[in-house]
């Protein structure tokens, strides 16, 4: 009885730790400029959670939800083990509450503190290009190549001179697809990529909204028409990031096994091309004067000394 209760409290401490695990990832990936990926490197649990988002098939999927089935309960319990099931859950339970934390406080910032807000996630993302460029080789004209491309590629879209196929719906499902790729990847943060779709400040609003819509509707103050339009965009936002999961984050694995070096210095390349791309949040309010410059320098210096700060007390940062 003893051992069984034991076993019960060793059990539920090892969920809430991944619980944790979670929280300081989504926190992460809420902002652009810090990779949860990047967490899970420095909390020790990167190889797992590679492991687990690559055993996730759907021939797995559909033998799980065969288990009502008892002669099929076995197998059920075989691919939830091969997906690690135990420890996906809680950390995306982890991750979305962390996510929905900060899409409050981003979706309020974003109208009360633009330039506060905007010029801190450039400085964050400036400086985390810096941390992870100096991890990485330019040793050949494959690799200059690779650089002036992704960082091309970014600015372009930043400018909105390349965009994504279609609008509304099918947009906000490819943002999905991409964001949650990135998520897995250190170096690269899913929030930096919604903000060079122009889908960040947006989407941060829609699940703020679904969340108090579903909040007011349980206490009965509520109406379902206030959470079916914001919950239409976040199921859409999940979806997409469902099927990234199980293709473009496996391309991207993919090309990393084959060419590393290569691939590492395009994606950290996206990110100096990302740059620049809070600063049209900026100017959506604010004429872009001399005055205004300089405040958002002033805070993207905060930012920039943050992830510095950040860097230093995780010993560095490289991209995996």
């Amino acid at each position: 009885m003893g051992y069984s209760l034991e076993r019960s409290i060793v059990d539920r401490l090892a969920v809430l730790r991944i619980y944790a695990y979670g929280l300081c990832m989504g926190s992460a990936d809420a902002l652009p400029g810090v990779s949860g990926g990047t967490v899970a490197l420095l909390l020790g649990f990167y190889g797992r959670l590679i492991a687990a988002v690559t055993a996730l098939t759907p021939a797995r999927a559909v033998a799980v939800l065969r288990g009502y089935d008892p002669a099929r309960r076995e197998r059920a319990k075989e691919a939830m083990l091969e997906m690690d099931l135990g420890f996906l859950l809680p950390l995306g339970v982890g991750m979305v509450t962390a996510v929905a934390l900060i899409a409050g406080a981003v979706s309020a910032l974003a109208a009360s503190h633009p330039i506060a807000l905007f010029g801190f996630f450039t400085g964050l993302i400036a400086a985390s290009a810096l941390v992870l460029y100096r991890s990485l080789e330019f040793s050949s004209l494959e690799h200059a190549v690779a650089a002036v491309v992704g960082v091309t590629l970014a600015l372009l879209i930043a400018a909105n001179v390349i965009q994504l196929p279609g609008s509304g719906p099918l947009l906000i499902f490819l943002s999905g697809a991409l964001a949650i790729s990135a998520m897995i990847l250190p170096g690269v943060s899913g929030a930096l990529i919604l903000i060079l779709l122009g889908q960040y400040v947006y989407l941060s609003a829609e699940l703020s909204a679904f969340l108090s819509g579903v909040g007011r509707l349980v206490g009965a103050g509520g109406s379902l028409e206030a959470v079916v339009g914001p919950g239409t965009t976040v199921t859409l936002f999940v979806l997409g990031g469902m099927v990234g999961l199980v293709t473009i984050a496996r391309v991207v694995r993919y090309a990393l096994d084959r060419n590393r070096e290569v691939t590492l210095v395009f994606l950290v390349s996206l990110i100096a091309g990302s740059i620049p791309a809070p600063l049209h949040n900026i100017a959506e309010t604010h004429s872009l004067t001399n005055e205004v410059l300089l405040l958002t320098a002033a805070w993207a210096l905060v930012g920039a000394i943050s992830l510095f700060v950040l860097d230093l007390l995780a010993g560095g940062f490289d991209p995996e």
